[in-house]
């Protein structure tokens, strides 16, 4: 596999003029399945490779892909690609330069204890036919579950002509269950996701029987649930909304890439945009978690890389390209979906980082309020406005927890909101998921309960 990917490499930077080239290769295995009341709707098992080739020439980029490593077809694909870059370099006003970074050569082992190529795809399916069962039958009132399951593992390779290889193992363990109940006229969706780097052994910390009661049982409560009364209030913010929240709201605008774009923060860095108490990062090194890995698909270090210290913005994420135009350094956080596609900025792992308060410090005090635990949606704009929705939360009353409360959601504008953070929790958690953005990519996001000492809150999002 290396010599082949080093001779391509080469013959763009020898043959074709090319000042810069990398070849990311792949061999995955891949499983998918797709569960509806218990009966199997699609499952797809096999090995997806292929090859991509990117080219910067003249100081534009070219890029093409093939499903083959075939020295043939690669060189006529290499030599495609720099022809697209020659292309388009007369129309750049500016030719992109890469901020330098050491060529690595690494092996990274996966060894989990549970391969999941290794699990026949029955006990695949008996897996998610039991967290089926244990939804369905927790209660009459639910009437419908939907498991997706995927597991992919296999290894990735990265070279370039500055000298880089890396091989790299690739283990993905996900899935995402939801559930519906209804009762009278009233309907509920509960929604829960889990996913990890280490293995399959994911299933026997978040069993069958644990997983399927904790979003059934939500879907259930929720149904004696009230509507909330709409206007501002204090909120406090459970570990799964305060990630979102970091994500969707926030994580998006410190790409550099849409920083770059003109998001609200392209003006910020080194300016306070929050309340002292709000610290973000983003890290690709936690252990075990879904957002984690030890090199992007540009051959840098994962890394854990501040972003907001203090309630001030010091850190974006950066691939080589947007490093070197902001004079900074790579972080690490260039990511592609697969070989078909070009590697472009994504978030890893986004959290806020905990403080000093309990959960029962942060509700004392509010009169009236909501505890917003669980988001079921979001989204965000460029220009800093946030909408989320929550599918479980509850009313604070006198400094206690009240009922629960449905169809709840959030929306305003993401600095005013970071400012009004008044209070942050010692509880730290971290919740997988999957983000799009033209491509998707295996993310966490997390942090401890805040307080929000004001947000709008609405009805169903």
């Amino acid at each position: 596999m290396k010599d082949i990917l080093v001779k391509v490499v080469d013959l763009a930077a020898q043959k074709f003029g090319a000042e810069y080239a990398e070849a990311r290769a792949q061999k995955l295995f891949k499983t998918m399945l797709t569960l509806k009341e218990g009966r199997v709707e699609a499952a797809k098992q096999g090995i997806e490779s292929g090859v991509a080739l990117r080219v910067l020439v003249n100081g534009a980029w070219g890029f093409a892909s093939v499903g083959s490593l075939n020295i043939e077809a690669l060189t006529e694909a290499v030599s495609d690609a720099c022809r697209m870059a020659k292309a388009a370099c007369s129309r750049l006003k500016n030719p992109i330069k890469l901020a330098e970074v050491k060529a690595i050569e690494d092996k990274v082992v996966a060894k989990p204890q549970k391969d999941p190529s290794e699990i026949p795809i029955e006990d695949k399916i008996n897996t998610t036919l039991a967290i089926n069962n244990a939804i369905l039958g927790y209660d009459k009132r639910v009437k419908s579950c939907t498991i997706d399951y995927l597991d992919l593992t296999g290894t990735n390779y990265f070279v370039n002509n500055e000298g880089a290889y890396i091989e790299q193992n690739k283990l993905y363990v996900w899935s995402r269950i939801t559930a519906t109940a209804t009762e009278a006229e009233i309907f509920t969706v509960s929604r829960e996701e889990i996913g990890s780097t280490s293995g399959y052994e994911i299933f026997d910390v978040e069993t069958p029987e644990k997983i399927g009661g904790e979003v059934a049982k939500r879907a259930v409560e929720q149904l004696k649930a009230k509507s909330p009364k709409g206007g501002s209030f204090p909120v406090v913010l459970g570990p799964n909304v305060v990630g979102v929240f970091v994500h969707e709201a926030f994580g998006h605008l410190a790409e550099a890439d849409l920083t770059l774009s003109g998001s609200v923060l392209s003006d910020k860095f080194g300016k306070k945009i929050a309340s002292n108490v709000v610290t973000f990062y983003d890290d690709g090194t936690v252990e075990g978690a879904f957002g984690s890995f030890k090199y992007d698909d540009e051959g840098v270090p994962a890394q854990k890389t501040l972003l907001v210290k203090d309630g001030v913005v010091v850190g974006l994420m950066h691939n080589r390209e947007t490093a070197q135009k902001l004079n900074m350094k790579p972080t690490g956080n260039a990511r592609a979906e697969d070989f078909r596609v070009e590697p472009i900025i994504r978030m890893r792992n986004t959290f806020m980082e905990p403080k000093d308060y309990s959960f029962e410090e942060l509700i004392e005090g509010i009169k009236f309020g909501y505890y917003l635990k669980s988001f079921r949606g979001g989204q965000a704009n460029l220009d800093g406005t946030f909408q989320v929705g929550i599918q479980e939360a509850y009313e604070i009353i006198k400094g206690e927890v009240g009922e629960p409360v449905r169809n709840a959601s959030i929306s305003g504008n993401t600095l005013e909101t970071l400012r009004k953070v008044d209070v942050v929790g010692k509880d730290f958690e971290l919740s997988p998921g999957r983000c799009g953005k033209g491509q998707t990519a295996f993310v966490c996001d997390g942090g401890p309960h805040i307080r929000v000492k004001e947000v709008l809150v609405g009805g169903s999002a």
